[in-house]
């Protein structure tokens, strides 16, 4: 091919305009991305939603970029082709922006290779709470409008993913109602409780809003809601009461909020860590703790569930159960994931009264413990124990026999018996470990006192 008589020229003259405008010993000045950050509301100013949806991209995780009415969003970086992940925050009270945002946004991009919009309501949520409650269906209507338009640049609704908040859940689930449940996947981190306990499925999240609908509950005493809302429904240390939050309300805000926001933290762990939050359905947590639910078996055929952004939980079943409550156990801080074991201990002799062996995992200076009760007249006792470490690297197993409350009377019990533990989940026996061991109670002065056995 003869070269272009004009390729030349073209490359000349542009080398001349660079040196033009270098001339002064300055690069060419190139164009500034412009971020935005969050609004700031105050008490007076929530009633107005005015909603700003802020697109962040893997390749400027960072900075924020405002999606106006006028704007093309292809030219800020959105990729079509890509995921998309809605992150919707909750009521705001003091009108600030969520303190946690940031750290998600750059967890989700560090995780998925997808865009990530979060929508800045916090105008409409901020003041009286049943205010915000009103702008809810407002606030759906509009995330609605905006979705539409990235659905005319090719976006498919599966591959949609909505991470709602507190009452950001439910505004998820409002607009996954718009769509006809034909979104890939809301995840509502402990959705709001007040107002939406007894609300309608047309005015709350459920599983009929997605593909897939999941909700971690961690605070169903207080600002979460109790019920079942998805398709699968985590229920961390019972769902109330978190390890580590205060319980005393000298705490102040601390105390209301801890256990409400666990649910974030404890999601956010999941992003940036691989190890495992893996739940077990169970009829409560009592049951739970019991050791009577020891696989996945039913309903989701050992498919365990886990937090994070596994697909569909890393339940691989069709059609998808609704509303199964699932159980686990985490530490009180980050990452809070912990390996579930079953621990039994089975008498050699029946006795007259219950029988408490305490149990204890040590590895790495770290212990875990759980108490199994035996009640009078039977052999077997059992529990869920949950410790930070597999069990291959468990240095010591503690036994620990809890004498009577007999303090006056000579006790020289001695309890013999099979003590046995396997990771959970349990599928068959190949994973049990077993040994036969006695533990002596001699100290009748001090019964919290007892020789324990090492193996």
């Amino acid at each position: 091919m003869a070269p272009d008589p004009w390729e030349g020229c073209f490359w000349s003259w542009g080398l001349l305009l660079w040196l033009s405008v270098g001339s002064t010993g300055d690069a060419p000045p190139t164009p500034q991305t412009k971020c935005t950050d969050f609004q700031n509301a105050n008490l007076l100013q929530g009633t107005n939603l005015k909603a700003h949806f802020l697109l962040f991209t893997p390749s400027d995780p960072l900075c924020g970029q405002l999606v106006e009415e006028s704007s093309d969003i292809r030219n800020l970086g959105f990729n079509a082709t890509l995921g998309t992940k809605l992150v919707i925050h909750g009521f705001r009270a003091l009108g600030t922006k969520p303190s946690w945002i940031d750290k998600f946004i750059s967890a989700l991009l560090q995780a998925a290779d997808a865009n990530v919009i979060a929508v800045d309501w916090v105008y409409g949520s901020t003041g009286v709470y049943f205010s915000a409650v009103e702008n809810v269906v407002k606030l759906g209507l509009e995330i609605s409008r905006f979705l539409r338009k990235l659905l005319v640049l090719g976006v498919s609704e599966s591959s949609i993913h909505i991470i709602g908040v507190s009452l950001g859940a439910h505004v998820g689930g409002m607009v996954g109602h718009f769509y006809k449940g034909q979104l890939g996947q809301i995840t509502g981190l402990d959705p709001a409780g007040p107002e939406y306990t007894r609300a309608s499925l047309e005015e709350r999240l459920d599983p009929g809003d997605a593909l897939f609908v999941e909700a971690i509950h961690t605070d169903t005493d207080n600002l979460g809601i109790r019920i079942p809302v998805g398709h699968v429904d985590y229920y961390v240390n019972g769902g109330q009461d978190q390890p580590g939050c205060p319980t005393s309300i000298s705490a102040g805000y601390s105390y209301l909020i801890c256990d409400h926001m666990r649910a974030v933290h404890i999601y956010i762990s999941a992003l940036e860590n691989s190890c495992p939050l893996m739940a077990f359905p169970c009829t409560s947590y009592k049951v739970f703790l019991a050791g009577h639910c020891l696989d996945c078996f039913n309903p989701f055929l050992l498919s365990c569930p886990r937090i994070g952004l596994v697909e569909q939980g890393g339940v691989k079943i069709e059609p998808l159960p609704k509303e199964v409550k699932v159980y686990l156990l985490t530490t009180s801080t980050a990452p809070y994931c912990v390996h579930h074991s079953l621990v039994e201990f089975y008498l050699l002799k029946l006795r007259n009264q219950d029988t408490c062996i305490t149990v204890t995992f040590l590895s790495s200076s770290v212990t875990s413990s759980v108490t199994i009760t035996i009640p009078r007249q039977q052999r077997h006792g059992k529990g869920i124990i949950a410790h930070p470490s597999p069990q291959c690297q468990i240095n010591q197993v503690k036994l620990k026999f809890q004498p009577s409350n007999r303090v006056w009377k000579k006790d020289r019990t001695i309890v013999i018996g099979m003590f046995c533990t396997a990771p959970l989940p349990v599928h068959d026996n190949l994973h049990w470990s077993q040994s036969w061991v006695w533990i002596q109670n001699p100290c009748p002065l001090y019964p919290t006192s007892s020789r324990h056995l090492e193996y």
